[in-house]
């Protein structure tokens, strides 16, 4: 008989608002193959198979299947996830809506805090309380949870949130009241808060269950339709999801624990710049990612992708917070298919609404009325409408025009072309806010960010707009930018992240009994790596901690120096967070007394990684075949002008293109204003030189 060979692809899907991209990497002959579909929102596994059929790749002859998606995140920011129920402790009803009693928004007499994703009439509570150090003040009361499993029978719920006081020191109560329901109520998704999160903190622990159980039955409804395509096919590999740290985590956890991959599409993207920038020996730039629907930023420091352990949804503002940790990233609501409208005076807005896949851009001829930025790029020749994906779709020119006429340019009495440009000049000012949240807001120096990579579909697009708003220098566009996400999955690595409050003074805890809770919580992440059962190349692990000056409320991750271990000295970690405490709020204080408030560790596996291919070498000026033709284009400096355009698949390393030019590939096309200078690497990125004078 004919023996089985093995599998010798490794798969990546991401599935985004607008587009599903498909990455397949050929372990054997070291290439990689691409798909790009429109998203299938009813059906999302469907966008997957027709990105893969586009590869020539089949699921079944892959060994590793990786997967991430802007479903969570879009569900929550649309407000369009379960009916779900909050349960909590008797008297403690209202802390999900009370929140904090920070005002944000000090000067603004109109200001509403966050709205709660559960109303008040479906928050209920039980008899039970569990105190500080975990044990029990008042047992559960069964009876008064029989009669609620009755009441939640009759409000057509889809899913149930628990939140217990300090369930974090002991998870009894909570473990209980959802196995009672899961037996009594079975076709309710349960997520209780002592699975997501040990930290203390209880608006913010409710509000990350709550979250968890509002986007949980969507999640698992589609993963589980994924599930039911690789038995379909007989698949045999691992299929594996990326959390928003950008790290990989099993199915069955991501079926569960939904909000871990909240922002695992974008989070994807910053784990592919991370890697360029380690391949190119850069240590800080900033990934922009501009796709469909909305654009995101984030940030590598050091090499390494900044992680934040506490975010908002929905902005600092009104936004809800979530106990877990992810890559910092800063998203606003200007994509390509954002939809440029008036507002009741009369000004020219662009997004946060978005045309989506359906009915999409006006040009996409989709059923789309409302002009878009898509349409926009389109009437200003950044895009040949012959040539849109290929070829694969063909853009209605005319249709974009007489939108944008009579919904934008007519009634601001402008011509098309300058309400087209004026949609572009408000979409970069947007954009740059995204670069700012993850810089200036986190108390970084932009000027310490010099290079800017620039993906997603419609990255390339706006990249050089966008650079000169924020005074960059350098744009870097990777190779397939538009399936960059995809790329970036494919270079993860299992993770797992423990934290767990623990409140001691550094004064009074030693080196010893800081490294034995360490192990203990390490010792979890190596059974979640087992059970995984992944070939890893190796292990890293990374220790951290909270950490403030004693009287302070709110604290600052420190990552541990692993000399303070070697060394057996306390006074390197009071060192280390003296200076984080700089850093971040500009001042530190190291005579004063400092305190631990949690520990975290964080495990990741590091597995087998796809060979960087090179390019070849070529000369100065591209050679002849690269250069497909001219357009006229209209410029946000110079206003119209002939550009040059070069197919990128024929450009060599060493080629220069000065600007005005457009530069086309499948999915993207990058636009290098007047006086901008790009030249290809070995890689075949394309490092543009902005020309900000």
């Amino acid at each position: 008989m004919p023996q089985h060979q093995p599998s010798r692809y490794r798969v990546a899907a991401d599935i985004g608002g607008t587009f599903t991209d498909v990455a397949a990497f050929d372990e054997k002959l070291g290439r990689f193959t691409l798909g790009k579909t429109l998203t299938t929102p009813r059906h999302l596994v469907d966008g997957i198979l027709t990105g893969l059929q586009k590869t020539g790749v089949a699921l079944q002859d892959a060994h590793l299947f990786l997967h991430g998606s802007t479903v969570a995140i879009n569900t929550m920011l649309e407000r369009s996830g379960a009916r779900t129920a909050l349960i909590t402790t008797r008297g403690f009803r209202d802390i999900y809506e009370i929140g904090r009693i920070n005002r944000p928004d000090s000067f603004n007499l109109w200001h509403r805090k966050h709205q709660p994703l559960v109303e008040r009439d479906l928050r209920f509570e039980l008899t039970e309380r569990m105190m500080a150090d975990g044990t029990i003040h008042k047992p559960l009361a069964m009876e008064e949870l029989a009669a609620l499993c009755e009441q939640l029978k009759t409000l057509a719920l889809d899913s149930v949130a628990i939140l217990f006081l300090h369930s974090y020191r002991n998870p009894l109560h909570e473990q209980t009241v959802r196995d009672y329901i899961q037996q009594h109520l079975p076709h309710l998704f349960v997520s209780i808060s002592s699975e997501l999160s040990q930290e203390y903190r209880e608006f913010e622990r409710t509000s990350t269950v709550v979250a968890n159980a509002y986007i949980g039955p969507r999640v698992d409804k589609y993963l589980g339709e994924i599930e039911d395509e690789l038995k379909a096919v007989d698949f045999e590999g691992k299929f594996l999801v990326v959390q928003s740290t950008g790290g990989l985590y099993s199915l069955s956890e991501a079926r569960q624990d939904c909000v871990r991959m909240m922002e695992s599409g974008p989070a994807a993207g910053v784990i592919g710049t991370q890697a360029l920038c380690k391949a190119l020996n850069i240590q800080n730039a900033i990934a922009f990612d501009m796709g469909g629907t909305t654009a995101k930023a984030g940030v590598v420091r050091n090499g390494r992708a900044l992680v934040a352990n506490s975010v908002m949804i929905g902005g600092y503002l009104t936004g809800l917070p979530l106990l877990t940790p992810m890559i910092d990233i800063h998203e606003v609501g200007t994509g390509g298919g954002s939809i440029a409208s008036l507002s009741g005076t009369g000004a020219l807005r662009v997004g946060p609404q978005s045309a989506g896949a359906s009915p999409g851009p006006v040009c996409y001829g989709l059923g789309g009325t409302e002009p878009t930025v898509t349409d926009a790029n389109l009437i200003l020749g950044r895009l040949d409408p012959k040539n849109f994906l290929g070829g694969e779709m063909v853009l209605d020119k005319a249709g974009a025009t007489a939108a944008m006429k009579e919904k934008i340019a007519t009634p601001l009495g402008l011509s098309v072309t300058e309400a087209a440009l004026g949609i572009l000049r408000i979409g970069a000012a947007a954009m740059s806010h995204a670069v700012k949240g993850v810089t200036t807001d986190r108390g970084l120096d932009p000027g310490a960010f010099p290079n800017l990579f620039a993906y997603g579909g419609a990255g390339p697009l706006h990249a050089s707009m966008v650079a000169r708003e924020l005074r960059i220098p350098t744009v870097i566009i990777p190779r397939a930018p538009g399936h960059f996400s995809a790329f970036g999955m494919l270079l993860a690595d299992f993770r797992k992240d423990l934290v767990r409050s623990q409140f001691v003074s550094l004064a009074s805890v030693t080196i010893q009994a800081l490294d034995a809770w360490f192990q203990d919580m390490e010792q979890q992440a190596l059974g979640a790596l087992s059970a995984a059962e992944l070939k890893t190349r190796k292990i890293v692990l990374q220790r951290s901690l909270d950490m403030r000056y004693v009287g302070q409320e709110h604290a600052v991750t420190v990552e541990v120096p692993a000399a303070a271990f070697k060394q057996g000295k306390m006074a390197l970690l009071k060192k280390a967070f003296d200076e984080a405490h700089r850093e971040r709020y500009g001042r530190g204080s190291p005579h004063e007394a400092a305190e631990i408030v949690s520990i975290r560790s964080t495990l990741n596996g590091e597995m087998k990684k796809p060979t960087l291919e090179k390019i070849a070498t070529g000369k100065r000026t591209p050679p002849a075949g690269a250069l497909s033709g001219t357009r006229k284009v209209f410029y946000s400096e110079g206003g119209w002008a002939m550009a040059q355009v070069y197919r990128r698949d024929a450009l060599l390393a060493g080629n220069t293109v000065h600007g005005p030019a457009l530069i086309e590939e499948h999915a993207s096309t990058t636009v290098l204003q007047p006086k901008d200078v790009m030249v290809v690497d070995p890689l075949g990125n394309l490092h543009i030189t902005i020309g900000l004078s």
